[in-house]
């Protein structure tokens, strides 16, 4: 059953499990102010039906969620760090807490590529089950920005902070067979059996009491941080970087389909 009248995302619901499909996938999911807000709309619905008791979040086409769109990224490239810290306030990064907020436990069926605000949402999630097809990248450098996103403390949670340096330093995007062998990822599966999968593991869950399956989640974060802190302490770290040269170098490099040229201004 599909429920919610919203523009990119499409909510489906069967028995007491939902999944939320980011739907932009002429873009990867990218996550632009659109997609954003219905996101967020999209997890307050959920988050008030008592009869939900797992939250699939999946993405539409070939990958998951390449992050922030560059698009909207290049609209900002005016050093203007009010209209900067608007956009960032509302877009992919205030996603992470709102993910780990919400009272449900949360999959991440990761279909494609999951990068920069797009791997960082699939962090935020409490699970995830991967493609064989699945690329992960904490890419943020790559635009000449710090990691976002909430990635700056999940990262490392994950897979400790040797590799959590490696991958936010160099930007590279790896496999999901290292992303599993590294604990990012709780399984690895072909394409075809992905959803099978997750919904299997959604069933799992919700076939147990509700209450103690909220409370679990609830307890399992008592003792981490709360990612909205973690959000605006990158986004104030952003600010040098987001209104720099090599920045606006970073995004229209991009958007050009050029090698970029960095002068560390």
């Amino acid at each position: 059953m599909t429920s919610g009248n919203y523009t990119a995302v499409k909510i489906e619901k069967n028995g007491h499990i939902a999944t939320i499909k980011l739907n932009r996938p002429e873009r990867l999911n990218a996550v632009n102010s659109i997609l954003a807000d219905d996101f967020h709309r999209a997890l307050d619905e959920l988050a008030e039906e008592n009869d939900i008791r797992v939250i699939i979040v999946t993405g539409e086409g070939r990958g998951f969620c390449a992050g922030a769109d560059v698009g909207q990224m290049a609209d900002s490239l005016d050093g203007n760090a009010a209209k900067f810290e608007s956009k960032y306030a509302s877009g992919v990064s205030p996603l992470a807490p709102h993910l780990r907020s919400i009272p449900q436990p949360v999959i991440a069926a990761v279909n494609g590529v999951a990068a920069g605000g797009g791997f960082g949402i699939a962090l935020a999630c409490d699970m995830r089950i991967a493609s064989e097809n699945a690329r992960f990248g904490c890419v943020f450098v790559k635009r000449s920005l710090v990691p976002d996103t909430g990635t700056s403390y999940t990262t490392p949670g994950l897979v400790g902070m040797g590799v959590a340096m490696e991958m936010a330093l160099t930007g590279n995007v790896y496999d999901a067979q290292w992303a599993l062998e590294k604990g990012l990822v709780n399984k690895v599966v072909p394409e075809h059996q992905l959803m099978e999968e997750a919904l299997k593991l959604a069933e799992d869950i919700a076939s147990n009491p509700p209450i103690a399956v909220r409370s679990i989640k609830q307890l399992m974060y008592a003792h981490s941080l709360d990612l909205d802190p973690v959000y605006k302490q990158e986004r104030a770290a952003n600010a040098p970087a987001a209104n720099s040269e090599d920045r606006r170098e970073a995004v229209m490099s991009f958007v050009e389909k050029r090698k970029p040229v960095y002068k560390g201004i």
